[in-house]
């Protein structure tokens, strides 16, 4: 069974820089298309970035184009998301999800059969 583990969030101020982890486990990290979504409160579930494992491409939400990054180590099972240049409408509890599907479309929640439990990123004006 695959789990996912997020971590590294915290409060930071507006303009500074946060990077958080996804560990994987249970199954062949290679395999699996991985993405992060976010929810703030009282919004619904986004879309935030997607890296693909056939050949590591990457898409990102446009409103987080060009600040965040989302990259995998293969060899330590594991996901990042660096995020640059933070915003106050950046705050939300960040999900790290997982599928083996990969014609998924990467930006549906849908696509998903594996969740973590999220680690939250809060960031003040």
């Amino acid at each position: 069974q695959v789990q996912l583990v997020e971590s590294g969030g915290g409060l930071v101020q507006a303009g500074e820089d946060l990077r958080i982890s996804c560990q994987f486990s249970g199954g062949t990290f290679t395999r699996y298309t991985l993405a992060w979504f976010r929810q703030a409160p009282g919004k619904e579930r986004q879309f935030v970035a997607a890296i693909r494992w056939t050949d590591g491409f990457t898409d990102y939400v446009g409103s987080v184009k060009g600040r965040f990054t989302v990259s995998r180590v293969n060899v330590r099972d594991t996901l990042y998301l660096q995020m640059d240049s933070l915003k106050p409408e950046d705050t939300a509890l960040y999900y790290c999800v997982a599928t083996a599907n990969s014609h998924a479309d990467w930006r549906l929640s849908a696509a998903y059969d594996y969740w973590g439990r999220g680690t939250q990123v809060t960031v003040s004006s």
